[in-house]
């Protein structure tokens, strides 16, 4: 596994460099699995995809599924596949079957078992996981990225595609990727911003401090792994 940085100015930039590399990522394949995460960062990264991608990308081979998902209704607020279909799906041709949403709205542990299913319907197989080719993901102030968080380590290594995890501050379950799915993806890209992520970005960049701690830590990929930063979320 590779694992590359690029460091631009603002988000803003972060999200036009971004577009670029999916474009070329997806571009050429029969079928392009992604998950995508939540977020202000790629909240840019949609708004600028849908405007200046909007024709230059074929949507109809792109599969999109999310890394984790609040268990809300589609239309709350918090829910990440209103954001994503507000700021992308309602401005692209897209058919509706190629949009793998997280039904946040169900029972928590039968969805978990319903999308694990959905993923391995139209995610391919390698190495007995699912082979995404792209996994999207954040990180958070406490380094967990995904819905993935301190308090549950064990989700890096469980055999399950899909788990149910707590929110430790608000109490908010979602529904999130497991590690070893995470790992399998071809290519991994953290979108990161803001110097809010400054210290938990060096700590994890340079194995010092609590970076054991965090579950982004231990993120690999089955090619490339890559970060995605602006210049206040880099540090020096």
């Amino acid at each position: 596994m590779k694992t590359t940085y690029h460091i631009y100015p603002t988000p803003e930039e972060v999200a036009a460099a971004f577009a670029t590399f999916f474009e070329k990522w997806s571009s050429g394949k029969n079928t392009f699995t992604v998950a995508l995460s939540g977020g202000s960062t790629p909240k840019i990264l949609f708004e600028h995809l849908a405007e200046n991608y909007r024709g230059a990308i074929d949507w109809q081979h792109i599969h999109f599924f999310w890394g984790d998902e609040r268990c809300v209704p589609p239309d709350n607020a918090d829910s990440n596949f209103k954001m994503t279909d507000k700021t992308l799906f309602q401005h692209i041709n897209i058919p509706k079957e190629n949009i793998h949403r997280i039904r946040g709205e169900a029972d928590p542990a039968a969805e978990a078992e319903r999308y694990a299913a959905e993923i391995q319907q139209f995610v391919k197989t390698e190495n007995g996981w699912p082979r995404f080719d792209l996994v999207i993901l954040g990180i958070g102030g406490d380094g967990h990225t995904a819905s993935i968080f301190p308090d549950r380590m064990e989700l890096l290594t469980s055999d399950k595609i899909c788990a149910v995890a707590t929110h430790p501050e608000s109490g908010q379950q979602r529904i999130s990727l497991t590690g070893r799915v995470i790992d399998n993806a071809w290519k991994v890209a953290f979108l990161v911003t803001g110097s809010g992520k400054k210290s938990v970005v060096a700590e994890i960049r340079e194995r010092t401090g609590a970076w054991e701690t965090y579950p982004a830590s231990h993120v690999q990929a089955a090619e490339d792994l890559y970060w995605f930063l602006d210049e206040m979320a880099a540090g020096h």
